[in-house]
């Protein structure tokens, strides 16, 4: 009804002795004792399920799509709500402190931010390749193998929208930069070497 508070009112068994009441203004929260499930959040949801007796656990958290094993789902599929991490974030100082307190620039950066979010989603990406790659690069690879097809499947590779933003530079010792294997070439990571990986991903045009 108009003008009145939305409440929620959620009973939760305590193992037979009882029973514990939580309710909160316009959202779902629940509590549940440590002997039933260990877990306190707002973002759970209530799934009976069939055969679950009295004392049972009747709140689920909900669970959102994890990473595999070598990475294989797209980012896009990590985050449902469309919304991407932001990192570290560094403030204005000294003489650019104006930018925090001036309405223009503040009207300036709420227009950003759906380009702020895809940078973010590049940058999830780039992430998840760099950890992955640190996990499995040692002596025997070939060249070839690097990187460039899991950032195709992470990024969820589409023309122009979504993609890498050039060719994977694998520089070995001497080589500084910019050097990419071409398919078939035959060149083995030895174990003293250094190889330089340099490899970038873009959504829309904004790049990581």
């Amino acid at each position: 009804m108009a003008g009145e508070d939305l409440k929620t009112q959620v009973t939760v068994e305590e193992n037979g002795n009882g029973t514990k009441e939580e309710e909160k203004n316009g959202n779902l929260e629940a509590s549940v004792s440590k002997e039933n499930c260990e877990s306190s959040d707002v973002f759970s949801v209530i799934q009976k399920e069939e055969g679950e007796t009295k004392g049972d656990c009747l709140l689920r958290k909900k669970e959102f799509p994890k990473q595999t094993d070598p990475p294989t789902i797209p980012v896009m599929d990590l985050f449902p709500s469309g919304e991407f991490p932001e990192g570290e974030i560094q403030q204005y100082k000294d003489d650019n402190l104006w930018r925090i307190t001036s309405e223009e620039k503040r009207a300036l950066e709420r227009l950003a931010k759906l380009m702020y979010n895809s940078v973010r989603q590049a940058a999830e990406v780039h992430r998840q390749v760099r950890k992955y790659m640190k996990s499995i690069l040692k002596p025997g690879m070939l060249m070839t193998d690097p990187c460039e097809n899991t950032v195709r499947k992470l990024i969820s590779e589409n023309g122009l929208q979504a993609g890498i933003v050039f060719p994977a530079g694998c520089s070995l010792n001497w080589v500084a930069a910019h050097w990419t294997p071409n398919t078939g070439h035959k060149t083995v990571l030895q174990y003293d070497d250094v190889m330089k990986l340099d490899f970038g991903t873009h959504i829309d045009g904004t790049k990581d």
